[in-house]
């Protein structure tokens, strides 16, 4: 069994989707529920035994069919891919859990549908081929326009229309960089195309050039990376708000992306493509985050501020990749960790206020008293304080790992004061939300329903989102270490190339 262990992420979110849509899950919705929050729970578990196997062991290969790269197809896990899909997986199981309070009524499908999105985003990340992460993007690509579309309304469609057409076009892009790729290289397998792209003359290098500059395109669209980023804001505060918190994944599949093809086949190793994508990476991630900062002053509303929060949080991580450095690298990990979960929170919580706040719902201006004040407020000021980077909690811990990394690379004297001025700015927004609605409250008490406190469901969703800020300041010496393992392990090409294709031997 323990050979088959990298396959299981994939597989268990694939069975656990074809299997709630058959009977008895598929007529019972009380058993659907527990059925997907069941099968969340294992898929955790069975990722978090795959990461444990990784660190004691290394990284771990399994061949489809018993076919070695680079002629079969690979998976490859690391300790980055597995950090990124036990991240996955727990998100999973938070969002299966929220959703039993009654999101899940609101249309057909919705938990065999976290699960397939759940399939292409682990996959994505396991992956050791670039073909079948172009198979993976597409599989959770197809299961979020699904769910983007849940419980829909008029603005929800009208997003819903702009993701579905700017992301046909990426894969179209997707397709022809690999098209271009695989004529100059003859393989798609990662590790085999970084041992051929050093080796490239003449034209070939122009070519090979093209295509991945295309396949930025491509990353830069999946993680929302200015220009290409216009589709996030709208997509995300229009999506249901558990949706958009599952969501907060699906922007680091891009980030991850960018990680992995421009450190291992464009890396140092590339000769002539050496680091070629890189003064891209840093100038767009720069604009990106003074983008997102302007974009979190100007909100409206709760969920178009987390949006907002989420570019920055892009923009931040792609800063840290074009560093190439081992240091900036861990530091990114960390953070990503951070602010997926952050974010989450922050778009349940965004949904928990508005549904106490009657027709002023989520957005940032006084309205009726909210019915659970104290454990709304308490909750919003944990992940105010977490996002916002303050003493004690995670995002403290992030943002001076992130600033230090950058400190001796040259690049600090643009990324100090675009990123504190970025974060002044979440500061002020931030302050603000909270302020205008727990502290600014109309004098007319509103009828206050019942049904609108928080669910037992709703209420375990949160609590794992918002405990997850102190627990990794708890435990962020073991978490820094896990981190700079994981980014040494990735910027060490001799050793990941011999391990994929020896087959893991």
């Amino acid at each position: 069994m323990s050979q088959h262990l990298t396959f299981l992420p994939i597989l268990l979110p694939m069975l656990a989707g074809v299997l709630l849509l058959l009977p008895p899950f598929g007529k019972n919705l009380a058993l659907r529920r527990v059925g997907s929050v069941t099968f969340s729970v294992i898929t955790f578990f069975a990722s978090l035994v795959l990461l444990m196997k990784v660190q004691a062991e290394g990284i771990q290969i399994y061949a489809i069919g018993e076919w070695a790269a680079p002629f079969g197809i690979v998976l490859v896990a690391d300790q980055l891919s597995t950090l990124l899909v036990s991240l996955t997986t727990l998100l999973g199981i938070v969002c299966a859990l929220y959703a039993c309070a009654g999101d899940d009524e609101k249309g057909s499908f919705f938990h065999p549908l976290i699960h397939f999105l759940i399939l292409g985003v682990n996959g994505a990340f396991l992956t050791g081929d670039a073909f079948n992460l172009f198979v993976f993007f597409e599989v959770l690509l197809i299961a979020s326009y699904s769910l983007l579309m849940h419980g829909s309304d008029k603005n929800t469609t009208r997003a819903a229309l702009q993701y579905v057409i700017m992301n046909l076009v990426g894969s179209a892009i997707f397709l022809i960089a690999l098209g271009i790729l695989y004529g100059v290289l003859g393989t798609l397998n990662m590790a085999d195309m970084a041992q051929k792209v050093p080796l490239l003359q003449g034209d070939d290098i122009y070519l090979a050039k093209i295509g991945g500059l295309l396949l930025l395109v491509v990353f830069a669209l999946k993680g929302a990376l200015l220009p290409l980023h216009l589709w996030l804001p709208n997509t995300y505060a229009s999506a249901m708000p558990v949706v958009a918190a599952l969501f907060a994944i699906m922007t680091k599949v891009g980030v991850y992306s960018m990680m992995r093809i421009y450190t291992l086949i464009f890396g140092e190793q590339a000769g002539e493509l050496s680091h070629m994508a890189q003064n891209w990476l840093w100038w767009l991630a720069i604009a990106t985050i003074i983008v997102g900062a302007i974009g979190v002053l100007a909100s409206k509303d709760l969920r178009k501020l987390v949006a907002n929060l989420v570019i920055i949080s892009v923009g931040t991580l792609v800063a840290l990749v074009a560093v190439q450095t081992v240091q900036s690298s861990a530091a990114a990990i960390f953070y990503l960790v951070h602010s997926t979960l952050v974010t989450a929170a922050l778009f349940i919580l965004a949904d928990l206020i508005g549904r106490q706040r009657g027709d002023v719902v989520d957005q940032i201006r006084s309205g009726p008293p909210i019915t659970q004040v104290r454990l709304l407020g308490c909750c919003f000021l944990i992940a105010g304080i977490a996002v916002i980077g303050m003493p004690p909690l995670s995002g403290f811990i992030g943002k001076v790992w992130l600033l230090k990394a950058t400190l001796n690379s040259g690049y600090a004297l643009v990324f100090w004061p675009v990123y504190l001025i970025a974060s002044f700015a979440v500061l002020v927004s931030v302050a603000k939300a909270g302020s205008t609605i727990f502290w600014h409250q109309q004098d007319k008490v509103a009828v206050r329903a019942q049904e609108n406190t928080v669910h037992p469901a709703q209420l375990a969703a949160l609590i794992i989102l918002i405990a997850s800020a102190p627990i990794i300041s708890i435990f962020a010496g073991p978490m820094s270490e896990y981190a700079i393992g994981a980014a040494s392990q990735l910027h060490d090409f001799n050793n990941q190339i011999n391990v994929i294709l020896s087959g893991g031997l």
